[in-house]
């Protein structure tokens, strides 16, 4: 059953032969135009183009200028402004700040034919400087080891669709993508635990019994989990997984992946090996019907918020501390959150929403105060709370009236708080 419903899963996310001509040829013609007059360095597709294992509808691709180590390892710090001198005779570029920064070039009318899926939009191209090395300890730019990945899992040609699954798997179950508004499961974590696993399927079956943390050394690297866990830098190492990077031993290439979308992952291997389906690889659309349908009878609020402009990664991490701010707020003040998340489409507009308990709240709370043999801070208390003090085990209480009984009021009241207000340029409870 569950090869049937791969199969079917494959079949609508691998590019078929006349999208990947297509797709060939868009980018073969860009590095045609790069390569052109640049001296002391070549560039060449990177990412999962590189790899073979892109998805259907590719709207981007990864593109590295590697320049002479030699020649240029002296200036490393100065590759994005020699690149930005070389791109700008050429193409409309939009610069980029990173670790090192880099270029983006987008193309309109990406793809036309009738049989790719695709017919038309915007084909992006990030183009990223880097020193060319053949061993990780030659960097001196987190980025100069990106291509090192791509010659890793070229060795391992043979389970392209099984990462191809595990890309839309995650994609779809909403756990994709290792930005820091992500903290996900990024390509190449995909990559290196398919071929840890030996296949997809190997890789659901034993993800499914993982632990709160997991520890993989595919290298072998080191003698054991403790060995790993000494070496390995101690502020990359608290996630839920320890995955040494199979190119660069000291690297925990997991080390973004955050414990909720670890656990989503784990839940989702779960109930894919119990009820294997097609639906488990289809990206589900949220709409606001959807979630008062999910809401039921208790409380849906719905949020909108429009993004500052800038880097996706930075305005996208700003959303995110808005969303955990709310979350954050409402939990302190004993609203009921039964669920709560939020959309972006990476460019403007974002979708917040929580569903909490419909029932109003006391009207009065109970606020805990300090120990009552403590009648310094007890006598301070009991200004501050001047009606309604009582003593229970020891510790004096006060009883107090709440400010906000609704939640929708008060999440009006806090997205005007400055801290929202900084991160976004609208926001509006719908």
């Amino acid at each position: 059953m569950s090869e049937k419903v791969l199969n079917g899963a494959l079949n609508l996310i691998k590019p078929n032969k006349e999208e990947e001509k297509e797709v060939s040829g868009r980018i073969n013609s860009f590095l045609k135009q790069v390569n052109t007059g640049l001296k002391g360095a070549k560039a060449i597709l990177g990412g999962s183009g590189s790899k073979g294992t892109w998805l259907k509808d590719a709207h981007d691709a990864d593109i590295f200028v590697q320049f002479n180590y030699d020649q240029f390892k002296d200036k490393s710090d100065q590759l994005s402004d020699i690149l930005e001198k070389h791109l700008k005779k050429k193409f409309k570029i939009i610069r980029l700040h990173g670790s090192r920064d880099y270029f983006q070039v987008k193309e309109k009318n990406a793809l036309n034919s009738e049989n790719s899926g695709n017919t038309g939009g915007v084909f992006t191209f990030e183009i990223v400087p880097v020193l060319k090395i053949s061993k990780a300890e030659q960097a001196l730019n987190i980025t100069d080891v990106s291509l090192l990945h791509s010659v890793w899992v070229n060795k391992h040609k043979k389970y392209a669709d099984d990462i191809r699954l595990m890309k839309q798997f995650c994609k779809a179950q909403g756990v994709y993508g290792a930005e820091s508004y992500l903290k996900g499961f990024s390509g190449y974590i995909c990559e290196i635990l398919v071929i840890n696993y030996k296949g997809f399927m190997k890789l659901v079956r034993a993800a499914s019994k993982w632990k709160p943390q997991t520890i993989l050394d595919f290298k072998k690297y080191y003698k054991n989990k403790k060995d790993i866990l000494f070496n390995l830098n101690k502020s990359k190492i608290t996630g839920p997984l320890v995955l040494v990077d199979p190119v660069q031993k000291t690297r925990n290439a997991a080390a973004a992946l955050n414990h909720e979308k670890y656990d989503d992952f784990i839940r989702a291997c779960k109930s894919f090996l119990s009820k294997p389906s097609k639906k488990s690889f289809e990206i589900k659309e949220i709409k606001d019907d959807d979630l008062r349908k999910k809401a039921g009878k208790n409380k849906l609020i719905l949020i909108k918020a429009e993004s500052l402009e800038g880097k996706p990664d930075v305005t996208g991490s700003k959303l995110l501390k808005v969303v955990e701010f709310l979350n954050q707020k409402l939990a302190e003040k004993e609203f009921k959150i039964h669920n709560h998340g939020w959309k972006w489409d990476k460019e403007k507009y974002a979708l917040i929403w929580f569903i909490v308990d419909k029932k109003a709240l006391d009207i009065y709370f109970i606020r805990e105060g300090p120990p009552s043999r403590a009648k310094i801070y007890v006598d301070y208390f009991k200004k501050r709370h001047p009606k309604k003090t009582f003593v229970k085990k020891g510790r004096i209480y006060a009883r107090e009236k709440r400010a906000f009984r609704d939640p929708s009021k008060f999440i009006e009241f806090l997205i005007k708080d400055e801290y929202v207000k900084d991160k976004v340029r609208e926001i509006v409870v719908e």
